[in-house]
């Protein structure tokens, strides 16, 4: 049961970031999702694209790893080479999720809210996959 949970919580973290990735790299400059992200105007977000378009993918591969690792994960049998490979990736990622939500909190206090929605899934994800 903590197996699946951890996996519900593992992979809603995923999709989560994709969505991140889809703002920040596909759709940045539509007024929307700049204004999503606190900047200030069209010329802004035009100067920020590059820089938007390269976050975004960080947060993709984030997601494919969570994905890979619960492939894996369920894969393979318990203590196999894919259940402690997919464990390991699941928990690097979610990990990672975590600490830039962590770094985020970091830019001020006009971020926490973000910081939380980026944090939340992916730490309880990793909290639960501890003891799957």
């Amino acid at each position: 049961m903590v197996a699946i949970l951890a996996t519900v919580f593992a992979a809603l973290a995923a999709l989560l970031h994709v969505y991140i990735f889809v703002m920040e790299s596909v759709q940045w400059t539509q007024p929307r999702v700049w204004r999503r992200f606190g900047v200030a105007d069209q010329a802004t977000a035009d100067a920020t694209k590059p820089m938007a378009y390269n976050q975004g993918f960080y947060n993709l591969f984030l997601a494919v790893g969570v994905v890979i690792g619960l492939v894996l994960f369920w894969a393979g049998g318990p203590d196999t080479v894919a259940d402690v490979a997919g464990r390991t990736l699941v928990l690097f990622s979610l990990g990672s999720m975590v600490g830039a939500a962590l770094v985020l909190t970091t830019t001020g206090s006009k971020y926490l809210r973000a910081a939380l929605i980026q944090g939340t899934l992916p730490l309880v994800g990793f909290v639960l996959f501890l003891f799957a």
